[in-house]
């Protein structure tokens, strides 16, 4: 596969500086704005970022997070693509294409065999840039505690 990874808008930035990551912010938008985060407590979400590789998007004139993803992976044979969200000032500048890009190039020199993610919504952001739907899903069982 080569590099077709769309340009970050002029004026953004991508880091995975773990250090840059607003939590806060990624709380509140992940908490009150993501179908699949609703409600998720601040010291859930906070255990969620240390343990996982963080992406974030910034606007470079304010230094202000406009966008967010994280990764739970082995850097060796998998990882899972996640918590991908961009603020609703920001969205239809491409922000999000581009942030699931970079996503993908770094992690293209690990030699990893797979990247998941779910989505409801979203297919065509993550199709533009390679992912289909699972070839054999009645290979793939899930574990959901409590239920």
């Amino acid at each position: 596969m080569t590099d077709n990874t769309p340009p970050l808008a002029e004026g953004y930035e991508i880091s995975t500086d773990p250090e840059r990551i607003d939590a806060g912010r990624v709380h509140h938008w992940l908490s009150t704005d993501a179908y699949w985060a609703i409600g998720r407590p601040r010291e859930k979400q906070d255990r969620a970022i240390a343990g996982s590789l963080n992406f974030g998007v910034y606007a470079v004139e304010s230094g202000d997070q406009v966008a967010y993803a994280r990764v739970v992976t082995d850097l060796a044979d998998f990882a899972w693509l996640c918590d991908v969200y961009v603020d609703r000032s920001v969205r239809g500048e491409g922000i999000g294409t581009a942030l699931v890009g970079a996503v993908r190039e770094h992690l293209r020199p690990y030699g990893l065999r797979r990247i998941l993610l779910a989505t409801h919504d979203a297919h065509g952001v993550y199709e533009k840039l390679g992912f289909a739907p699972l070839a054999e899903p009645d290979r793939w069982m899930a574990l959901v505690p409590g239920q």
